[in-house]
């Protein structure tokens, strides 16, 4: 006989609350507080989620240990999946030096460090949101961060912020569309919606960017720079979304914004160039970054060889994301596994739906459409192109294994925490939370898709969780619910700098391993402010003309 979710188990919805709260203060507290490793970490905060989802909530231990490990599997493919082929795929090119000359030749655009956060982090960062997300982006960029010199804490922490803006538009608009597919919501209607919240944030992130590395002077010295990367990708994406659709706004945005920083580099460049590679005030990494290099010119074959890589990477990377190709590869091997004693055995209930709703749990191992295996093909074609021999390339995928175990343990960990807290209906009781704030519930609404990525590490995961709670609020309260639901997309993607396991593939990329917690404790500030800088924009739309007359009914 299923089980049915209970929301307020105390009827006290206060304590309950505080109860639903504590596997992630205990997750947090532990990295943050008292730099526990993140794989210990995560893993106090999934027995915390196990003991309160058994003993408060009244799930079944079966139930709980089973929809644990579900998650477990969900984190190994497609995020872990991706980890470990993208570091491989560095790896290889650190090898045979290829990536030396990539730097030299991204520092041939520009020696200046703030515009290349720029460039990579944002414009090159949110091409990857674009066509893969689920990770991809923060660890290509903070990798090639990294490698240019910059500090450890400064590769993650501002790749984590910068991937913001595209993140509701990522993997192809797979958010979004998820959020009309399961909730009801007109497509185009809500997709207009977000592109009249995300692209103030989109220029205002690229300075709030710059300004967190190297402070409010040194950010307006290059004003101009900053003003076009955002205005470049801004435009674009409120014109896709608003008369396309969803699928290519971040790719588009992405490369409009990438030829126009480049172009106007050839026609302007800051009077003081800022070579720090560590992050004003206290950067405890800051010993481990690399002083700026004479940059050295290379022939145009070298230049060709070591971006060819990184162009094949991004080739694969787009073809993967295509809803076409996913169909094809998934027809040719993508078996499903229902899981045994949990599919379909936890009902979801009113209010969070209109009527009773099974949870369905089925793996599917799509190994051949998973992102990472366009990126593990990349990565093995570019190696053969590099002259690799075979066996160096088995070699070189197996030291990388070894090299991410923990991180990958971690993901594992994480994906558990984050599915357990789902079947067993805690992340409910947090959304309802937010629900019951009346008027403020645009604001409220807002940060419930914070926390829904910030606990799941996806948008489209927070979309499916909250989506349906934000129409039904929304429709009680009088307010549009396009409006709530491209707001749980948009307050969300500023989640995706805390959740746990971008932390850990940023952690993974820049190779700082065991600091994860520094890395939280950096970008903490920058996503609840900038989240609830989303949540007022939002309210202004539900109630202060002339934001009003931007609203989607």
């Amino acid at each position: 006989m299923p089980w049915q979710q209970i929301y307020d188990p105390f009827g006290n919805m206060f304590l309950s609350t505080a109860l639903a709260a504590i596997p992630v203060v205990v997750m947090l507290a532990a990295l943050g507080l008292f730099h526990i490793k993140a794989h210990i970490a995560a893993g106090m905060g999934l027995v915390a989620a196990l003991l309160v989802a058994v003993f408060a909530y009244g799930m079944p231990a079966d139930l709980a240990g089973r929809a644990a490990l579900f998650g477990g599997f969900t984190g190994l493919l497609p995020i872990g999946w991706i980890v470990l082929n993208i570091i491989f795929l560095h790896q290889l090119t650190e090898q045979n030096g290829s990536f030396a000359v990539l730097q030299d030749s991204l520092s041939g655009i520009t020696e200046d460090r703030r515009i290349q956060l720029l460039l990579i982090a944002f414009c090159f960062g949110a091409f990857f949101e674009g066509a893969a997300g689920f990770g991809t982006p923060v660890a290509v960029t903070a990798a090639i961060l990294i490698g240019l010199g910059f500090s450890p804490l400064a590769a993650s922490g501002l790749s984590l912020i910068a991937n913001t803006a595209p993140v509701a538009f990522g993997a192809l608009g797979t958010p979004v569309i998820t959020l009309a597919k399961v909730h009801g919501y007109d497509l185009m209607e809500v997709t207009a919606m977000i592109g009249r919240q995300l692209p103030f944030f989109s220029l205002l992130v690229p300075f709030w960017l710059i300004w967190a590395f190297a402070g409010r002077k040194a950010m307006m010295e290059i004003w101009p720079a900053i003003l076009v990367t955002g205005v470049s990708f801004a435009v674009p994406q409120f014109l896709v979304s608003n008369f396309i659709g969803p699928e290519l706004v971040d790719i588009i945005a992405a490369v409009v914004s990438m030829l126009s920083l480049v172009a106007f580099l050839r026609v302007w460049q800051p009077k003081r160039i800022w070579t720090s590679p560590s992050m004003r005030g206290n950067d405890p990494s800051a010993a481990e970054a690399k002083p700026p290099q004479p940059v050295r010119q290379h022939s145009r074959a070298a230049l060709v060889r070591a971006w060819m890589p990184w162009l094949i990477l991004s080739v694969f990377v787009f073809v993967w994301g295509l809803p076409a190709v996913k169909t094809w590869l998934n027809g040719l091997f993508a078996p499903s596994f229902p899981m045994p004693g949990l599919h379909n055995m936890i009902d979801k209930m009113p209010p969070v739906v209109t009527t009773p709703h099974k949870e369905s749990a089925i793996y599917v191992l799509n190994l051949l459409s998973a992102t990472g295996s366009g990126i593990l093909l990349a990565a093995v074609l570019s190696a053969l192109l590099m002259k690799y021999s075979p066996v160096a390339i088995v070699g070189t995928f197996f030291r990388t294994l070894w090299m991410v175990r923990y991180s990958l343990l971690t993901i594992v960990l994480m994906l558990a925490l984050g599915t357990l807290t789902r079947f067993s209906g805690t992340d409910t009781t947090l959304g309802l939370a937010f629900a019951n704030t009346g008027v403020l519930y645009p604001f409220f609404g807002t940060l419930m898709g914070w926390i829904g990525v910030a606990l799941t590490g996806s948008d489209t995961a927070s979309n499916v969780l909250f989506g349906g709670m934000q129409k039904v609020a929304a429709e009680q309260l009088g307010l549009s619910p396009n409006l709530m639901g491209a707001a749980n997309s948009s307050g969300g993607v500023m989640g995706k700098m805390i959740d746990a396991q971008s932390i850990v593939v940023a952690s993974t990329a820049t190779r700082w391993f065991n600091h994860e917690g520094d890395i939280l404790r950096y970008v903490f500030f920058h996503s609840i402010a900038l989240a609830a800088l989303v949540g007022l924009y939002v309210t202004l739309q539900a109630y202060v003309w002339p934001f009003t007359l931007t609203v989607v009914h």
